[in-house]
């Protein structure tokens, strides 16, 4: 007989209780489930709607629970439908008459909302500690290449000279914005909907705030429809995932251009590499590749759970249950992409004299030489066009604009001087850029002690 089935005057059909149950995916969540169910115990005891006794009874029960899955010996039904409705059956046949009270004043539907907000809070902290790990590699790699020059790219063109530091901070950044989009998920998530029960609450004398203040909520939910049917939180993560994820592939994506021979920047350790089955020459990137392909997985259970919300009225629909795979694949891919991505850079070998012979290719100065004839007075638009007929000389000639000469340079403009000498070196036009944010080692410095300071306080 299933928990709920007084009403019913026959079982369900085999074939539904396959399609229904979500045990196969929600058994993830029995800590959860066990630690809410310890807290809803003791809150039904403080006021008085089952004895102490009782309730310690339940706690004990439970905790004997705990310990069995951990060690492998519960044994889950797919009859029972959920990880829920199995650990009550199974503290029941435990503990006997007392396990059938711990459901009062609760819902199935209350109380897998409150199961998926600690799951997330507790996951959401790990993925906030693993995105700081890969931050630090990050700035630790930065830290080694201050004075390691490297090209500048727009629409991949070479466009200026940067540092290496400077374009591994750029990625620090874009997770600095991420650890921020965490940090505003919690806040949201942090509301525990326990006591809204099946949609209106009960009639019974619970205690809200206390169960939430034992399980680390800093508020209660403020209506029991949108409690049980608000899945905006599990949205909200997978967006910020999403983001993660997307800035994961971005770096993974120059991680593939780099190791090329066309560029040849960069080096994997063997360790974070493979080979091919038929072509025994290759060393493949497929760690950054797989992080790439993975990418898309997640944006497509964004686009799943904003579906499976779209039309649902109030208040819970069973389309619901649909939430949990996408969440938690979704953990489970973000998980094992930063896991596996900090090594990986950790480990990595960049190729310095290679970096910087690019960086000396591709008129890469040329923006530094328009901005010298603007300070001596040329105004930019005209520099612009001065410089452009500069480049076009020296294609024409097979030359770099520092192979010229002052009177080959004064013949487009008298502006020319000796000390034109001074800009074109690439090392001098990374030296001048140190406007705050550029790339200069001096500005660079300044963003590494400002990212040292913000993984200290994240400690």
């Amino acid at each position: 007989m299933k928990l709920w089935g007084g009403r019913f005057r026959k079982e369900t059909d085999r074939l539904v209780e396959d399609f229904h149950s979500s045990l196969s995916f929600d058994r993830r969540l029995y800590r959860q489930d066990i630690r809410g169910s310890m807290a809803h115990a003791r809150m039904l005891a403080a006021v008085g709607l089952i004895s102490p006794e009782e309730a310690g009874e339940i706690v004990r029960g439970l905790e004997e629970l705990l310990a069995d899955i951990e060690a492998g010996r519960a044994s889950f039904e797919v009859g029972a439908e959920d990880i829920h409705m199995n650990i009550e059956k199974l503290l029941t046949e435990k503990i006997g008459e007392a396990g059938k009270k711990l459901h009062t004043a609760r819902s199935r539907n209350d109380q897998v909302a409150l199961d998926l907000r600690l799951y997330l809070k507790d996951e959401i902290r790990e993925i906030s500690r693993l995105l700081a790990r890969l931050q630090e590699v990050l700035v630790d790699l930065a830290e080694k290449h201050l004075f390691t020059l490297m090209p500048g790219y727009t629409h991949l063109q070479k466009a200026q000279p940067v540092t290496l530091a400077h374009h591994l901070l750029a990625y620090f950044e874009m997770f600095e914005r991420d650890q921020g989009r965490l940090e505003d998920c919690l806040k949201r998530l942090d509301v525990c909907p326990l006591g809204s029960g099946a949609l209106a609450g009960t009639t019974l004398p619970i205690d809200r705030r206390l169960v939430a203040t034992e399980l680390g909520f800093k508020d209660i939910s403020a209506n029991s429809l949108d409690a049980v049917s608000d899945r905006d939180f599990a949205v909200e993560f997978l967006a910020a995932a999403s983001l993660i994820m997307m800035h994961l592939s971005r770096l993974g994506e120059e991680i593939v251009l780099w190791c090329t021979e066309e560029f040849g920047f960069l080096e994997l350790d063997d360790a974070y590499s493979t080979g091919s089955s038929m072509m025994p020459q290759k060393k493949n990137p497929d760690v950054a590749e797989l992080v790439r392909g993975k990418t898309g997985r997640v944006y497509g259970h964004l686009m799943g759970l904003l579906t499976v919300l779209k039309g649902l009225p109030l208040a819970y629909n069973k389309d619901l249950q649909e939430d949990k795979e996408a969440v938690f694949d979704t953990v489970d891919t973000l998980k094992g992409c930063l896991l596996v991505m900090a090594p990986l850079l950790a480990t990595a070998r960049f190729k310095e004299e290679r970096l910087g012979e690019a960086a000396r290719q591709g008129f890469s100065n040329a923006t530094d030489v328009a901005e010298y004839l603007v300070m001596k007075g040329v105004p930019f638009r005209e520099a612009h066009r001065i410089v452009g007929s500069l480049v076009l000389y020296c294609l024409d000639k097979g030359c770099a604009l520092n192979d010229l000469s002052l009177e080959e340079l004064r013949r487009y403009s008298p502006a020319f001087e000796e000390d034109i000498s001074d800009y074109l070196t690439v090392e001098a036009c990374v030296k001048r850029r140190k406007v705050p944010g550029g790339p200069a080692p001096e500005a660079v410095r300044e963003a590494l002690a400002r990212a040292r300071s913000i993984l200290a306080r994240r400690e």
